[in-house]
């Protein structure tokens, strides 16, 4: 019997004309480990919520079909006895912790249920989950991918065969998602735990997954083995998922003649070792260096700072920082989660305050200065663009700052931003209710109208597909002419490689380095230590060749010939 039977599924959302799944008919079986990719609106999300019975128990539609798990028909079973069967850890997994200490979260779903057990139950899904030593901690004492972790046990305590993640590594940055995976490879080969994840980051399908389903318009057009899924390059292209770049730079070689017709295209860096192996390196001319202003437009001189705890010592986020930023350069600011990142950027525009040290802005100490009056002169886009709107139309939202700062020409300017950011035709739409590329243009717009000196952009790309996170970096590069100073916080490293003249990598509340691309990511020790990583083609460019730098499969076909 396959852990999941789908027999005809169609399913439409209520007042939507279309149906969202047409006719879905599919089998997975027990032990799995499989990934559903497809463009943003194929179903997928869906897809899965019809699996582990919030269709139709919770969300209301018209359902047609069957999805049988274990046999049991998810429109006669309880959601309660689902939940026994089909474990779900999704994208905002923060809204799943509802307990306020570990073991207290882990277990909170098996007490529910009155297991009498529960608090053995909680313990035995931390250690799978690797927080074991962790009970009593509290959640907000966690990394994010911590945090992760503990959303995963809270569904594993209920000791279900089928675990459903979406986007599971969408927040984390590569040394916690690299956890992340490691503990469902565990769970999976160990444990015998069907693992069912949405994923765009196919580097780490190809490493971690044994079949790939592929949707597109409601329904499923193909399952595969992931190799032979992985090598369907312009199919997975032309649904905006991109196969790993080592594939994709095959892909090209094959293209030029350079590497033979017949065999498999290299899905992961040791396939592409023996692949490549017979292309020669010809080293590209240098990049000219970025060039800025000897005057500092962010300074902060012995920063100190720490959140207060409701148990123990305060959590210390800097101890003494000095970091200077001068004016015209673009800097990423990159490290693990819970490096500081998004600290530093709240005391760049006043939101936090240092309790010891000085922050100046533009060579004016922020102390004694409010919010609003530091506004004209650096700006914040939020993690969360969704956070930027407080009004019910993107044309107000984006004229709000500027209209309060009786700029006389607002309403000329917003629509020439609306223009700029390909949002003429949403101006009158609520910005909440907008697609995640577009709420991301929608915010970078309110953070510009101001006009200010200095833009700081808090994970831009963050919770995109592959697509929408390709149409972002665009943006960001057409912005570099609008902006002065710019500073991002990310972990997208593709983002870092192709926009910033200067990465800082914050680890331990200090500047861990600081440099260009190829001083930070040449530096193997500094990377395993702070938990970054570059782009897979750069890796891949390296085995080949240390004398390599390539940041892009464009840059990496046009050295290896």
């Amino acid at each position: 019997m396959p852990a999941v039977e789908i027999q005809n599924l169609t399913f439409s959302y209520p007042g939507v004309t279309e149906p969202v799944l047409r006719d879905v008919s599919l089998e997975i079986e027990k032990g799995d480990f499989i990934a559903i990719v497809g463009n943003n609106g194929c179903g997928k999300s869906t897809l899965c919520r019809a699996i582990n019975g919030l269709i139709p128990h919770f969300i209301d539609g018209k359902m047609e079909g069957h999805v049988l798990v274990d046999g049991l028909d998810t429109r006669s079973t309880s959601v309660g006895q689902l939940a026994r069967k089909v474990g779900y850890v999704y994208q905002d997994f923060e809204n799943q912790i509802v307990r306020p200490t570990v073991l207290d979260d882990a277990s909170y779903s098996c007490l529910n249920y009155g297991f009498q057990d529960y608090l053995d139950r909680g313990r035995k899904a931390l250690e799978m989950c690797s927080l074991e030593g962790r009970e009593n901690e509290y959640i907000w004492q966690l990394s994010g991918g911590q945090t992760h972790l503990l959303a995963l046990a809270g569904a594993l305590a209920l000791q279900p065969d089928v675990l459903i993640l979406d986007e599971p590594i969408a927040q984390l940055d590569p040394m916690h998602a690299d956890r992340i995976y490691e503990v469902l490879r565990e769970l999976n080969e160990k444990h015998g735990k069907t693992i069912i994840v949405i994923e765009h980051h196919t580097e780490y399908i190809a490493d971690y997954c044994r079949n790939v389903i592929l949707m597109g318009s409601g329904g499923v057009i193909w399952k595969k083995p992931v190799g032979e899924a992985l090598q369907q390059v312009e199919e997975l292209i032309s649904h905006d998922i991109f196969p790993p770049q080592v594939t994709q730079a095959a892909f090209g070689e094959r293209a030029c003649g350079r590497l033979p017709e017949d065999g498999p295209l290299p899905v992961t860096i040791d396939e592409g070792r023996r692949a490549f192996s017979g292309l020669a390196f010809h080293p590209a001319p240098p990049s000219p260096a970025a060039s800025h202003a000897d005057e500092a437009a962010i300074s902060f001189k012995g920063v100190s700072l720490s959140y207060k705890s409701v148990e123990g010592e305060p959590r210390r986020v800097f101890d003494g920082l000095d970091l200077e930023i001068f004016r015209g350069e673009k800097i990423a600011l990159i490290g693990s989660n819970g490096a500081g990142k998004s600290t530093a950027m709240k005391l760049m525009v006043g939101l936090l305050r240092p309790q010891e040290g000085s922050i100046s802005i533009m060579g004016h100490d922020t102390r004694g200065r409010k919010a609003e009056d530091l506004a004209k002169h650096i700006s914040l886009v939020y993690q969360n663009p969704e956070e930027m709107f407080i009004k019910d139309s993107i044309r107000s939202d984006i004229a709000f700052a500027m209209v309060s700062h009786g700029i006389p020409d607002a309403r000329e300017r917003t629509d020439s931003l609306l223009s700029r950011f390909r949002l003429t035709d949403l101006a009158e739409h609520d910005g909440r209710l907008l697609s995640g590329g577009q709420m991301r243009r929608a915010s970078l717009a309110i953070g510009v109208a101001l006009e200010p000196d200095i833009l700081l952009l808090d994970e831009p790309t963050a919770n995109l597909d592959i697509a929408t996170r390709r149409e972002i970096i665009d943006v960001l590069s057409d912005m570099r002419q609008m902006i002065s100073t710019a500073v991002i916080a990310t972990h997208d490293m593709q983002l870092v490689c192709q926009w910033a003249d200067r990465i800082i990598v914050l680890c331990d509340g200090a500047v861990a380095a600081t440099g260009t691309r190829e001083q930070i990511f040449s530096d193997s020790g500094l990377a395993e230590r702070v938990g970054i990583r570059p782009p897979e083609i750069f890796t891949m460019g390296r085995e080949l060749d240390a004398r390599a730098f390539c940041y892009t499969v464009d840059e990496f076909t046009s050295c290896f010939h």
